[in-house]
C-alpha cells in the first residue's frame, strides 16, 4: 500500500460549505478550523453568502473533519460545464493548439465522487487519467453578463479532478469524461469573497505524494470572468452550476510511457486558498 496522506485533513481544508452524511441523511455544514458544524440552510441559498448567519447554525457541536463522511457538494439539477485545453502548455502536450473560443463539454453527476471517496478505474479501460482543476460554482442566476460583471455571479470555488478515460475519449469526449465515479469534486465550496481574485491561484496535483502537475490560474487562456460571461450567453447559469476551468500540463496521457491511475493510487488536487481534494483509486468490482 502506498504511504502518504489518504484524507483531506484539517491542515489543508479552507473554510467553506460542505455536504456530509448524518445517520445516512445528506446535510449541509460549515467547515472552519478543521471542524464541521451542521447548518440549517439550502446549499443553493448558502452560495450567495460568505458564511453562515449565526441563527442558521442548527447546533453548537462541531465535528472534526476527519470524523465526517463527506458527500458531493451538489445542488439538485446543477450542471457541470468543463473547459477543454484552457492552458496553452496542456494543449501543446496533447499535440495541438488551444481553441480560439472556450471548448465546452458536460459531465454528469454520476461521474463524480466527493472528497475522500473512491475513484473507480473501470473494467473496460486501463487509461484512467487525472486532471487537477479549479472549479467555479455559480451563486446567483447569470444570463448575458459581461466580463466586467461576471465575478459578481460566482458564489464559491472548489477543487476538481476531471478524471478521464483517454482511450474512450479519443472516440467520444462525452464517453471519456463520464464514466461512473471517474472524477471528483470538493471538499468545500469556499465562498468567493474568502478566495478573492481567482486569477493567480497555484494549482498542484500529486500522485502518491509526488507532484505531477503544477500551474497557476494566471496561465488560463480564458479566465474565470471570461468563462462565466461566455457560458451565460449560451444558457442561464443557476446557483450550484459548476464550471471546471481546465487543467495545467503534466497529465498522464502526455507522458512517455503514459502514467495511468492504478488501484490503490492516491490522487490529490491542491489549490491555493481553496483547499485540497484527496481520493484513492480502486478497480471496478
Amino acid at each position: 500500500m502506498n504511504e502518504h496522506r489518504e484524507l483531506t485533513d484539517t491542515s489543508d481544508a479552507e473554510a467553506g460549505w460542505v455536504c456530509f452524511l448524518d445517520a445516512g441523511v445528506r446535510r449541509l455544514g460549515w467547515l472552519e478550523a478543521g471542524r464541521v458544524r451542521r447548518v440549517e440552510l439550502d446549499l443553493a441559498a448558502a452560495l450567495a453568502l460568505d458564511g453562515p448567519p449565526p441563527d442558521a447554525l442548527a447546533e453548537r457541536a462541531a465535528h472534526p473533519l476527519e470524523e465526517v463522511t463527506l458527500a458531493l457538494p451538489w445542488v439538485a439539477g446543477a450542471r457541470v460545464f468543463c473547459v477543454q485545453r484552457n492552458f496553452q502548455a496542456h494543449a501543446q502536450e496533447l499535440g495541438g493548439e488551444a481553441p480560439a473560443d472556450p471548448a465546452i463539454f458536460l459531465r454528469g453527476r454520476p461521474s463524480l465522487v466527493a472528497a475522500n471517496a473512491t475513484l473507480v478505474r473501470p473494467r473496460v479501460s486501463e487509461c484512467h487519467d487525472y486532471e487537477g482543476e479549479l472549479a467555479v460554482v455559480i451563486g446567483r442566476p447569470a444570463r448575458h453578463v459581461t466580463r466586467a460583471q461576471a465575478l459578481d455571479y460566482v458564489g464559491a470555488y472548489s477543487c476538481f479532478n476531471d478524471g478521464s478515460l483517454r482511450d474512450w475519449q479519443r472516440q467520444s469526449i462525452t464517453a471519456g469524461k463520464n464514466f461512473d465515479a471517474s472524477g471528483a469534486f470538493g471538499p468545500a465550496l469556499v465562498p468567493a469573497g474568502r478566495v478573492g481574485e481567482p486569477g493567480a491561484l497555484a494549482i498542484r496535483t500529486c500522485l502518491n505524494g509526488q507532484e505531477v502537475q503544477s500551474g497557476n490560474t494566471r496561465q488560463m487562456i480564458h479566465d474565470v470572468a471570461a468563462l462565466v460571461s461566455y457560458l451565460s450567453g449560451m444558457t442561464c447559469l443557476r446557483p450550484g452550476d459548476v464550471i471546471a476551468t481546465g487543467t495545467p500540463e503534466g497529465v498522464g496521457w502526455a507522458r512517455t510511457p503514459p502514467l495511468w491511475l492504478q488501484p490503490d493510487d492516491v490522487v490529490s488536487v491542491e489549490i491555493e486558498r481553496v483547499g485540497r481534494l484527496v481520493n484513492r483509486v480502486a478497480l471496478e468490482a
